[in-house]
């Protein structure tokens, strides 16, 4: 038996509309700090079994908050009040924007098993979810300000049955409208390899561009006829297909290390002197947006923090798949796997 959370509609207002250098939708390690931080809290009450596991993300509606000047589109900025000396106040550059979403959060606990009080088992799991409400509304979502949470609901799915995989689909389907945002660094690692194939010099900062860029290519008009010559045969253009079919979007899904693991309070002004301390980098990857009947089991939309260490270096990641499930194609064990640019 599998046990999760459905927190249904949570209306976001001026969430981070950037991370790294992608923009458009908050970072899937945004959501998994969310569920992490909803989890200390429910430990610190319940005690260290109320632990909350995976996240999957649905998004209903977005806006970012941006304008066109011209043929640019910019972040639209607030006007500040002026400082005490009566000047205007500085404008901090920042993307901002609105948003619903809806989150499957994996617990690792049976709801009634908790120290919640006497009563029927409704009764009591009625106390929990009105508990996870409060704590849930009381926090930020991509830094953002939660102004509504439509509802919160216990699911207790049977493992590798039909009822729960009819249960779990029937409530995937009161999703939609929505979109379910899914890990596609398996496409990445499998498309990086047809072009290592072919050319051995192929970087993946290329394969990873050929899914987040609009490329044109030039094709031999069909009219034709003989050998073509650089410049001067007729051509049409057109848009380059992508590797695969699907809405791919370029995401940032952790960091990665760029230095050694330095010794507790051995760095001079680091936010935690109690902890090592390692300089890192925005790390890169891209997922895909699904419609929620596409979705067969939880499995196939959870986000998981992982983390690896190499020879060359810690990766901190967030992955589509728990880390003892994730497949060989998608496992990173090379310092090669982001650009030394980034």
């Amino acid at each position: 038996m599998s046990h999760y959370l459905l927190l249904r509609n949570i209306r976001v207002e001026n969430a981070n509309a950037i991370s790294g250098i992608t923009y458009g939708f908050p970072s899937p390690t945004h959501f998994c700090g969310y569920t992490h931080a909803l989890s200390r809290k429910l430990q610190k009450e319940y005690g260290d079994q109320a632990c909350l596991g995976g996240v999957g993300i649905i998004c209903h509606q977005h806006q970012v908050q941006a304008h066109r000047i011209g043929y640019e589109t910019v972040f639209s900025l607030t006007r500040n009040p002026v400082t005490h000396e009566g000047k205007t106040a500085p404008f901090n550059e920042e993307g901002r924007m609105h948003l619903t979403v809806s989150l499957l959060i994996e617990c690792k606990f049976k709801v009634t098993d908790l120290a919640l009080g006497e009563g029927t088992q409704e009764q009591r799991q009625k106390v929990f979810i009105n508990n996870v409400r409060t704590k849930a509304e009381g926090q930020r979502l991509a830094g953002g300000t939660i102004t509504q949470l439509g509802s919160v609901k216990v699911l207790d799915l049977e493992d590798n049955s039909d009822a729960g995989e009819r249960e779990f689909r029937r409530w995937m389907l009161r999703s939609i409208p929505g979109f379910v945002l899914k890990d596609r660094q398996d496409a990445l690692t499998a498309h990086h390899r047809e072009r290592l194939a072919e050319n051995s010099a192929t970087e993946l900062l290329d394969s990873w561009l050929d899914f987040v860029a609009l490329d044109s290519e030039a094709v031999v008009a069909d009219d034709f006829e003989g050998t073509p010559i650089v410049g001067e045969t007729p051509a049409n253009w057109r848009i380059k297909p992508k590797p695969e079919q699907g809405y791919f979007v370029p995401l940032s899904v952790g960091f990665e290390a760029i230095s050694e693991l330095y010794e507790a309070g051995s760095v001079l002004r680091a936010r935690d002197n109690q902890v090592p301390f390692r300089f890192v980098e925005s790390a890169y990857s891209i997922g895909q947006w699904v419609g929620p009947h596409r979705i067969k089991k939880p499995d196939d939309m959870l986000w998981h923090y992982h983390y690896e260490e190499d020879e060359q270096g810690g990766h901190y990641l967030c992955r589509g798949k728990a880390p003892q499930e994730a497949p060989e194609a998608i496992e990173l064990t090379d310092n090669n796997f982001y650009d030394d640019d980034y």
